[in-house]
């Protein structure tokens, strides 16, 4: 070794001399550097699990291509409640009205949050909980708790895919199985079943025919045949698709991430000349401005954006860990939030237009029902001709003929006008009447698709299209469970993913009985919201206050190649964080004010009633929610008191297998961790320190934890600054 060398110098003195990862292996023996890998570890029983997580993440799978990926994250961010929970709050909420609110809490709340997601993601090259555990060791436990909503999620969002292969296979019949009340015989004598008179074909069909359901959620009623096949077709589709990760995901995506449009786009232009499209749509952004003003408008819509987007779930993370770290998430993160709210607004033009068609034909019914009461009355002596107008055609009754007959009727018999029971027959009386949810989808479209020629043809596609959707978004359900146990815990991945799809179809039983859909109400409203909106608060807060949002900016700058809008700095420091504490508050609030509760449908009224949820109902619901959010506490606490590892004082550096070395004849002291990860951004597999320094014998570091104060070889050289000691 040369003796002016600095190894050779500080042999020979006590004081503290820095020697750069350049001067080191300047003095190195040749080394085959294709066939080795380097671990320097600061604990022993841990020294090969560093460099085996940094060489599987630059082996980890990627997308085949840009446009996969972008479908991916639009076929999970896209998906039921885009059909239905979006346009059932634009007309419970003031119609175009509810657009402002959902727009401003997707600039500020939305957008940043997702390209939040979108760049741990793709920096970390991790699922959520390793992501998480590397941002910050201590809220580890968001990872984890964003696996158990993933899971909750899609124990029952199966169920729903469930019904539409139900309704899609009862769709190859003319007419509809829902079109028509069924009649009961008895000898000669043809009655019409008395529920579906009291209430409608396609109320019928869904609560009775589909679900076969129960009055109450205390009445469980055994399971369902029909519905316990679909759900075991629903798994076993789904689990098809993600037994191979994304190499057979990504392949799905192609067609359920584009069909739905084709069919959205089909069904746009037909119900734009429908009767009475117009109707609906301007009735649907016809504002109401005192809405806007409502806090509950506010809290309904920043839950859409939540679930809108997948944020907190997991998914987009797992999406993105399988990017280079030189892909432009900054653009992806604005182009699929667009396409998100394109995609809402397109489904809320489709819907009302058909609505409007709906309206106007069950406004005539009633128009025609009502003018043959008062041919009754007439005939009878109980109305007098006179209050006819003459030009009033019986035969040809328009709904303003009608309109001008009831004022006239109401404003001369004002004293018995009630007992006649005489409907207004408003248009807007019509198209006030919201349905939510799933009532949406099963019972309103599908009783407007009956008056369509060629019913059945737009029955097959509106079906299809809802399991393509519902599809893309258990992809990334999936994802968001199986990326990171995979990562964490290296579990063979088939085996795992196709272990989650049996266990997730023998829970999921607990739906598929008559008191079922029951329970979706339950976890779809209770169970995913408030964890969910705790975790998002968890992962800014991580970020922005814990990380430093000065040096993820930073981290971007490099990993993007441009800085990203300060606008970004903001909406993370501040405003998104002070936003979703008044939501999760807000949520909190609504809890204790209003005790949660479902829309029971009674078999005997042929209605629905509004019901409490039982004390053993509210029992496991509190439960679901504190299963969802205990590990965050939990892996909190454990780090805190040192009872479980975070593994900040290991030190690996590996060169991945067939990796070149480069020139090293010009390093400067800043660039020493450029040439260990490569000057490329996409081959160094996660953030790594700036720099390591030696220090001289008999020197402490505050990092320092083993009884070897220099490692395991002997080298002097410890850990100087981790992400996580940081921290």
């Amino acid at each position: 070794m040369p003796k002016n060398s600095k190894v050779t110098q500080r042999e020979h003195s006590n004081e503290h001399v820095t020697e750069s990862v350049a001067d080191l292996l300047a003095l190195e023996e040749p080394v085959d550097y294709k066939q080795s890998v380097l671990n320097v570890a600061g604990e022993s029983g841990g020294k090969q699990k560093a460099a085996e997580e940094e060489l599987d993440a630059e082996d980890r799978p990627a997308w085949n291509s840009k446009l996969q990926y972008i479908l991916a994250q639009i076929g999970f961010s896209v998906g039921l409640g885009n059909i239905w929970r979006f346009p059932y709050l634009c007309q419970k909420n003031g119609g175009g009205a509810y657009l402002v609110p959902y727009l401003v809490l997707l600039i500020i709340i939305g957008i940043p949050l997702f390209f939040l997601e979108l760049a741990v993601g793709q920096r970390i090259r991790r699922g959520s909980i390793g992501v998480w555990h590397y941002v910050c060791p201590r809220l580890g436990g968001i990872g984890f708790s964003s696996c158990i909503v993933c899971l909750f999620v899609g124990l029952y969002y199966n169920v729903i895919i469930g019904w539409s292969i139900f309704y899609f296979f009862k769709s190859f019949q003319y007419p509809l199985p829902w079109s028509e009340c069924p009649v009961i015989r008895n000898g000669t004598v043809a009655v019409v079943e008395a529920e579906c008179e009291k209430s409608s074909a396609t109320t019928y069909f869904w609560y009775r025919e589909a679900l076969d359901i129960s009055n109450s959620i205390s009445e469980s009623g055994g399971l369902n045949w029909k519905m316990t096949l679909c759900l075991l077709v629903a798994w076993s589709i789904v689990g098809m698709a993600v037994v191979k990760g994304i190499q057979s995901s990504g392949k799905v995506m192609y067609f359920s991430s584009l069909f739905p449009y084709v069919v959205l786009a089909c069904f746009l232009v037909r119900g734009l000349l429908l009767r009475g499209a117009i109707d609906g749509i301007l009735h649907m952004f016809t504002p109401k401005l005192d809405k806007m003003l409502d806090p509950q408008v506010w809290r309904e819509a920043a839950t859409q954006v939540f679930f809108a987007l997948g944020l907190g779930f997991g998914g987009v993370i797992a999406f993105s860990s399988y990017n280079k770290q030189d892909n432009n998430c900054h653009f992806d993160a604005a182009l699929v939030s667009f396409i998100n709210f394109f995609t809402s607004v397109l489904a809320t033009l489709v819907v009302f237009a058909v609505l409007g068609f709906k309206a106007n034909i069950m406004n005539e019914k009633c128009v025609v029902e009502n003018a043959e009461k008062i041919l009754g009355y007439l005939n009878s002596n109980v109305l007098s001709r006179d209050l006819i107008p003459p030009h009033v055609n019986f035969s040809h009754l328009t709904t303003k003929d009608y309109a001008e007959m009831y004022s006239v009727i109401r404003t001369v018999k004002e004293d018995k006008f009630s007992t006649l029971g005489l409907d207004p027959c408003l248009l807007e009386d019509e198209l006030n009447k919201s349905v939510q949810g799933t009532g949406l989808a099963f019972i309103a479209f599908t009783e407007a698709m009956t008056h369509f020629p060629a019913s059945p043809f737009w029955s097959v596609m509106f079906f299809l299209m809802l399991i393509n959707l519902g599809l893309g978004s258990m992809i990334g359900t999936m994802a968001g469970i199986t990326t990171p146990i995979i990562d964490t815990f290296k579990v063979p991945k088939e085996i795992f993913t196709v272990g989650c799809c049996v266990f997730a179809f023998f829970v999921g039983l607990l739906f598929v009985q008559r008191s079922g859909n029951y329970f979706v109400t339950m976890f779809d409203d209770y169970s995913a919201t408030l964890p969910l909106t705790v975790i998002v608060i968890l992962e800014n807060i991580a970020v922005a206050w814990i990380y430093g949002t000065k040096k993820f900016m930073q981290e971007l700058t490099e990993m993007l190649g441009f800085q990203p809008y300060r606008f970004y700095f903001y909406m993370w420091k501040f405003v998104s964080p002070l936003c979703m504490a008044v939501l999760t508050s807000a949520s909190i609030i609504q809890l204790g004010v209003t005790p949660p509760g479902y829309s029971a449908w009674i078999k005997e009224e042929a209605a629905e009633r509004y019901l409490y949820f039982p004390n053993w109902a509210m029992a496991l619901l509190i439960t679901l929610i504190i299963v969802a959010t205990l590990p965050m506490p939990v892996v909190f606490i454990l780090r805190h008191f040192h009872l479980l590892s975070d593994g900040s004082n290991t030190l690996s550096v590996s060169y991945k297998k067939g990796r070149m070395m480069k020139d090293i004849s010009n390093l400067e002291e800043n660039d020493e961790t450029r040439f260990i990860l490569s000057k490329v951004p996409s081959e160094a597999p996660s953030p790594m320190p700036t720099h390591r320094s030696y220090l001289g014998p008999g020197s402490t570091s505050p990092l320092e934890t083993s009884g070897n104060p220099n490692g395991r070889y002997g080298s002097g050289y410890l850990l100087a600054t981790t992400p996580e000691s940081e921290l």
